[in-house]
């Protein structure tokens, strides 16, 4: 076991549980999770630094910090999630698998923050899910998706799935793309193994969902952006 690994076994999950369990106790009296929103970017530039992970933005000036979106971007590594928390200036929540939400403490947590926990494999109850995604967005939170469903193994852009569209629909904020490059060498899926290195996070200008008449246009919209900047910022890299 390297040690990078270790140090997010001993380090890395202890900050973060303690961070959970107060941000556990906050909640109890600031319920709008923002405390836990602004404790989870700290974690993030935490994790960052421990690791040796150099974040490079490109496009911060395509966003407002005060503004809700829905941010949606390619998974490539299990570092994605920090390093988003941590470079973008957003008071964000994520939507994330249920079995997170049964972990004490840390699953308890997530829920009372806002954090939309989705089923997965059960499509109305996914839906359903992924409805309550939207509210947030109408609360004047940004919301995070990972329309692949799944992280890539080799980097490579796989096929977006409709329900974080149907979101961005309903929900009515702009649509943000986030593009991020490097990620799967820092933390490859199927590993334990953890690498430092550089990433890069590409974010696009914003989309606003009523500008097409369909999900689907807005999901092959977003796909497109992606998957072109994936294609152009990985050869300049």
């Amino acid at each position: 076991m390297s040690l990078r690994t270790l140090l997010f076994f001993f380090i890395l999950i202890p900050v973060m549980f303690v961070g959970m369990s107060i941000a556990l106790v906050v909640s109890l009296f600031e319920h709008t999770g923002d405390f836990f929103s602004r404790m989870a970017a700290w974690w993030g530039r935490f994790a960052a630094r421990i690791f040796g992970i150099d974040i490079e933005v490109t496009g911060e000036e395509n966003y407002h910090a005060g503004e809700s979106y829905l941010v949606v971007s390619n998974h490539a590594g299990m570092a994605d999630i920090p390093l988003i928390l941590g470079a973008m200036k957003l008071n964000l929540r994520f939507v994330a698998k249920e079995e997170l939400g049964r972990i004490p403490v840390f699953g308890w947590a997530l829920k009372r923050s806002g954090y939309v926990m989705i089923k997965r494999g059960q499509n109305r109850e996914a839906l359903k899910s992924l409805l309550a995604a939207a509210d947030v967005l109408r609360s004047g939170r940004s919301v995070h998706i990972f329309p692949e469903g799944t992280r890539s193994e080799t980097g490579k852009l796989l096929p977006f799935k409709r329900g974080a569209f149907l979101v961005a629909k309903k929900g009515g904020s702009p649509l943000l793309p986030v593009t991020i490059i490097g990620s799967n060498l820092i933390t490859p899926k199927k590993s334990l193994r953890i690498s430092k290195g550089r990433v890069r996070m590409i974010i696009g200008e914003p989309i606003d969902p009523a500008r097409y008449t369909s999900v689907e246009e807005l999901q092959q919209a977003a796909h497109q952006i992606i998957s072109a900047n994936l294609d152009k910022y990985s050869k300049a890299s």
